[in-house]
Formats: structure tokens, C-alpha cells, sequence
């Protein structure tokens, strides 16, 4: 089974070429598809729902939104250029925000009987609902809200709403509540003195669409390494809608290389749903990243179904290990000189010793 190349934009696949050229990434995100996708980036229909009615009134079935704004961008930024302010505008217990704009179905980079088309948001909230042409969608782990304002999520656009011409909305809210995790952002807790920010919330990372297979790997890869003995634990995440047989195939290259360096395959038996999967790779003789040589290495990551289609994803990683013992940072097993690490904090003032700054 070849890889593919991976593809930026919704256009034919690329012939594959030199190895040694690092595919662009558009995308918030260290994974890679060799499928097409399209940003919604850009300008939105804005409208603040001041007296939060837009949801007794529906407003996703149709509603007349009075402004414009930036995705991405934060709320209160919006707010500001609503009002005519140079700075951004903030906002008292809640707000909720609508955002809208129409996209015209792209064309899908995988036969339809094996793709549909996926919507992600890089990160938005802290409460998120999207309707696709006035429909409500939930998110792939079901979730009719989202919550969280620092994380991705996807949706899996049902093939019955989707039309030539698709209007997407979206709303936004968020509240001071003191069980919202907030980091250093105003909230009903902390609201005097100290140095807690102002509130930062909304559309804050890309949006976009792309072609997905049905059956997949979802865009979620991690990775821990034991350097002494070049082993490579990686957890993927399957996405399966038609229950059966695959095979994992993992691939391990060096980025200087065209042939991999390690191969691997792990048979499956796969129901419905999704499920992490922790496997481990081999690579022997493989150099460790340090800041004085970055080494870094290509997986490619295939689910192949019984008829041996393959569905793929990409990324890069290194292998590396940074412990304490006692005073000092080891890196790969030796003490490090190179890395200084600085905890931030407005008082007392920070003293250096050893390349560490300590409180």
C-alpha cells in the first residue's frame, strides 16, 4: 500500500515528488491528510444577542445579523469594532454572540460511498452551537454543546442537509461563572486587584471544511518514547462507521529518506465508533532531538479496510527525554546547559541559577 501525498487546497491530488520537501500546513493542527480542505477563515455575519433571545426567536432558521466580523477573532474584539473603538471592549457576566456566512459544497477529494465532509473548529467557545442550513449538528462525540474554549472539535455534516449552497451559523456564549476554567481571565472570583487579564473568548482559532474517509484515523496523534530502548508508543484514534476488519500501518521515515526506516502492522477487528489505539514501533539506530540538532522523523499512519483501501494521515515527531534530578534538567540522560525554563510570576522577583530561573 503507497502513501499519499498530502494535498492544501480542493484541487486534484499531486503527483508525489521529492521527499525531502515538507508539505505546507495551513491548519491548526501537527497532522496532515493527503485530502483537500477549505478554510472558512475570513469575514462572518456578527451580531451580539444582548438579551439572549436569539434561540426563542430561531435565529439559525433565519435572522437579519446587523454586523461583520473577522473568523478568527476574539468577541471582544468584534464588540469594539462594532462600537467604532481602536481597543478591544469588554463585557459584564455574559455575553453571546452569533456568527454566519454561507459556503458552497466543495468538491470531495474521495469517492462518495467512502467520504463525507467534516467541519472543525480549532478552537472556540467556551459554549458552542453550530446548525448547518438551520439544522442542529452534534459533534462527533455527540455532544449538542461543546464546551471549552481551547480545544478542537468536529462534526460529520449529515449528507441530507448538505446543499449546493450551505448557510453555517454559529453561537457563541460565555460567562463569568466561577466554575468555568478561566487561567488568568477575569472571572466573579478574581475581579479586583492582582493582574487577571481581560477576558478573551469567541471564534479564536480557524474554522474549516475538508473530505474525510468514513472509516479513518482521526486527526490525533501522540507520542512518548523510551530512548534507551528506541521504542515509540503512538496512540491513534479510529473512526469507524462500517464495523469489520483493518490494519494499522505505521511507517517511520527519516526526512532525508524516501524508504521507511521502520514498518508495522497491527490487524484490527473494529466495531462501530471510535477508539484510541496505543501501539508500539521500533527504531533502532534513530538520533534523539536535542536544541543543538532538532531531529525530527515522518509518520505515516494507514487504516486499511478489507478491500485495501487506505486511509492516511502524517506528522512529524522526535524522540527525547527530560527528567529532574535533583538541582538540574537532563536531557537524553545527560545534564542540559541549553534549556532554561522560567516560571512567570508577578512577585517575588526571579532569581537565576544553573540555567533554571526559580521563584
Amino acid at each position: 500500500m503507497e502513501s499519499k501525498q498530502p494535498n492544501t487546497s480542493f484541487s486534484a491530488s499531486r503527483p508525489e515528488t521529492a521527499p525531502l520537501a515538507e508539505p505546507i500546513n495551513e491548519l491548526p493542527r501537527a497532522v496532515l491528510r493527503p485530502n483537500t480542505y477549505l478554510l472558512l477563515d475570513g469575514e462572518w455575519r456578527f451580531m451580539i444577542d444582548a438579551d439572549d433571545k436569539g434561540l426563542v426567536q430561531r435565529w439559525y432558521v433565519g435572522h437579519s445579523f446587523d454586523g461583520t466580523a473577522h473568523w478568527p477573532g476574539s468577541i471582544e474584539s468584534h464588540m469594539a469594532q462594532a462600537k467604532g473603538q481602536g481597543s478591544s471592549s469588554g463585557w459584564q457576566d455574559k455575553v453571546v454572540a452569533w456568527y454566519e456566512r454561507e459556503f458552497t459544497l466543495p468538491h470531495r477529494s474521495e469517492p462518495h460511498a467512502r467520504s463525507m465532509i467534516q467541519l472543525t473548529f480549532g478552537a472556540c467557545g467556551y459554549e458552542t452551537r453550530v446548525w448547518l442550513n438551520g439544522h442542529p449538528l452534534r459533534t462527533i462525540e455527540d455532544e449538542e454543546i461543546h464546551l471549552g474554549e481551547y480545544t478542537s472539535f468536529s462534526y460529520e455534516l449529515p449528507e441530507d442537509y448538505l446543499r449546493p449552497q450551505n448557510r453555517l451559523t454559529v453561537r457563541i456564549a460565555d460567562t463569568m461563572d466561577a466554575e468555568i476554567p478561566r487561567g488568568k481571565q477575569e472571572s466573579h472570583v478574581y475581579k479586583r486587584g492582582g493582574i487577571w487579564y481581560q477576558t478573551y473568548t469567541g471564534a479564536v482559532r480557524s474554522v474549516w471544511l475538508e473530505t474525510v474517509e468514513r472509516n479513518r484515523l482521526r486527526s490525533r496523534v501522540e507520542v512518548v518514547s523510551v530512548v534507551e530502548d528506541q521504542l515509540v508508543r503512538f496512540s491513534v484514534t479510529t473512526r469507524i462507521h462500517d464495523p469489520g476488519h483493518y490494519t494499522l500501518r505505521l511507517q517511520a521515515y527519516d526526512l532525508q529518506q524516501a524508504d521507511p526506516i521502520a514498518t508495522s502492522d497491527f490487524p484490527l477487528q473494529l466495531d462501530a465508533g471510535q477508539k484510541q489505539q496505543r501501539v508500539v514501533l521500533e527504531l533502532p539506530g534513530v538520533g534523539l532531538w536535542s536544541p543543538e540538532s532538532p531531529t525530527r522523523y515522518k509518520l505515516i499512519a494507514q487504516l486499511i479496510d478489507s478491500e485495501g483501501y487506505a486511509a492516511q494521515i502524517e506528522t512529524r515527531f522526535g524522540l527525547r527525554k527530560i527528567e529532574a534530578r535533583g538541582r538540574y534538567i537532563y536531557l537524553n540522560n545527560s545534564p542540559s546547559t541549553s534549556m532554561v525554563f522560567c516560571i512567570s510570576r508577578a512577585r517575588p522577583p526571579m532569581r537565576k541559577c544553573n540555567g533554571i530561573c526559580w521563584p
